[in-house]
């Protein structure tokens, strides 16, 4: 596996630093001083408790306008947050050696794991993050040897919460097939089923030293049908809308929803795929845990049939999800 060669942000941040090193000094027009949010805007906040009918019309709206919306009154207990935010961080407490025994290697396919990314030249700038990615789901993919030993609780915990983000994916896909005048199960068959992957990636993104020069992630789209993300209470994402950054306030135990390239192209650009990045902070460490909810590697994807004629022909092309993100990762043409 990846061994020490790999400088990692947190022990970089832990050394002390008073400047930030070149590497992660971003352009000046992506800075965030230079490119700064929108104060005041409020994203959609979408209570799950309402009325069917308004969820599915609130919904689709957010989907179209924004490609990204909060849930609130998901039914997945705080208690239950509150514990996978405290095993992740106890996990980051770690000392560096036992990180180490996670590391991933992604020049070599191995994602899983605890990973940093790296400069591929001299030019490129990195990002302030560390991370640790697994699977969840479906159990024929998930690896537990990958997943950390410590804290003991990491895995029960996981596996609780896994429960809880498939319950409240097939919701949100039926919602958003709904949103598009479809019968409510056509979304979850073209993502795979039963065998929609879920994939777990918690962002720790430590204190840095010169924040308005650096990003804790620049700005992409996520190439999942959805990500479902919660947070600790340290805001940093912001959404692009409109040709403006707009930041999004932290909101306790509310579920960030953000629409991503799959969902774009399945519902041939009605809903969005959101823009967004993330900003650091001097003093304090954000976490985030995202869910992307992504098909099978051999899954087909292209604009759904149903929704196209002579009026509305395809925007998309149709591929595999294994091709769409080799393109992806090589930013080659879609």
């Amino acid at each position: 596996m990846g061994g020490t060669e790999v400088e990692r942000v947190q022990a970089l941040a832990l050394g002390g630093l008073n400047q930030l090193p070149a590497k992660f000094v971003r352009p000046a027009h992506e800075q965030p001083e230079n490119s700064k949010a929108l104060e005041g805007v409020s994203v959609p906040v979408i209570s799950l408790a309402q009325p069917h009918d308004v969820v599915v019309k609130r919904v689709a709206e957010a989907a179209t306008e924004w490609g990204f919306f909060l849930i609130t009154d998901h039914g997945i207990p705080s208690s239950l947050i509150q514990q996978l935010q405290k095993v992740g961080q106890e996990f980051f407490l770690l000392t560096q050696e036992e990180k180490e025994a996670y590391a991933n290697d992604p020049a070599n396919g191995k994602f899983d794991g605890y990973g940093t990314k790296m400069t591929k030249n001299h030019d490129e700038k990195v990002e302030w993050i560390d991370y640790f990615f697994h699977l969840t789901a479906p159990p024929s993919k998930v690896n537990y040897e990958i997943w950390p030993k410590n804290p003991p609780s990491y895995r029960e915990v996981n596996d609780a919460y896994n429960k809880e983000m498939l319950r409240v994916t097939d919701k949100l896909l039926e919602v958003l097939s709904e949103g598009l005048g479809l019968e409510s199960k056509v979304l979850k068959s073209h993502v795979g089923g039963e065998e929609v992957e879920l994939e777990m990636k918690i962002n720790m993104y430590p204190p840095c030293p010169q924040p308005q020069l650096a990003l804790g992630v620049e700005p992409h789209t996520d190439m999942s049908a959805l990500t479902l993300l919660v947070s600790n209470n340290v805001p940093g994402l912001q959404l692009w809308k409109d040709d403006n950054w707009v930041a999004v306030d932290y909101l306790p135990n509310a579920v960030f929803v953000h629409i991503g390239d799959q969902m774009e192209i399945l519902s041939n650009g009605k809903y969005k795929s959101v823009l967004h990045r993330s900003l650091v902070n001097k003093e304090r460490t954000r976490m985030s845990w995202a869910v992307f909810i992504a098909p099978p590697h051999e899954a087909v994807i292209g604009p759904l049939q149903e929704l196209l004629d002579e009026q509305n022909p395809a925007k998309y092309s149709t591929k595999t999800y294994a091709e769409y993100r080799h393109r992806k990762f090589n930013k080659l043409p879609q």
